[in-house]
């Protein structure tokens, strides 16, 4: 029984799927340093179940403030980081095999590669993400959330 459940999950949480939610936020967000730590909240923020539809329905004028207001339904985000962790590993060499995304190993940070030749199918609330992030440390965003990067 457990196959199964394995199997399904392998099915729905694969870096195929995701690889395509990073490469959206990566091309949304402002390029800075150290950025490369922000990537294990992407996919457990872009597929929470209350956050992923708080995302798609914010506006230009929404803020961190304004979308994660509420941090009680964040209880769970430093299992789901922990949980992702290695989904987030792979996706991040899935963008970086199909050149969505380069990496800058003097600044830590992935950013949107010129020129690439594949496309990806963009993902709107992994852009929303992008943008709410832009402009913010890496330390303000986890202590924002509440969460200690790994």
């Amino acid at each position: 029984m457990s196959s199964i459940v394995d199997a399904l999950y392998e099915l729905k949480y694969n870096p195929f799927e995701y690889g395509s939610y990073l490469a959206s936020f990566y091309t949304h967000l402002e390029e800075a340093e150290n950025n490369l730590l922000v990537a294990q909240l992407i996919i457990p923020l872009c597929s929470h179940p209350i956050y992923s539809h708080k995302l798609l329905n914010s506006n230009v004028r929404s803020s961190m403030w304004t979308v994660f207001d509420d941090k009680t339904k964040l209880y769970d985000l430093q299992e789901r980081i922990d949980g992702f962790q290695a989904l987030t590993e792979q996706s991040i060499q899935y963008c970086l095999i199909n050149e969505w995304l380069s990496i800058s190993e003097q600044r830590l940070s992935l950013a949107k590669c010129d020129g690439a030749d594949s496309i990806f199918i963009s993902q709107k609330s992994a852009e929303k993400l992008g943008r709410l992030f832009s402009g913010h440390s890496m330390v303000e965003i986890y202590a924002f959330l509440g969460v200690k990067p790994r």
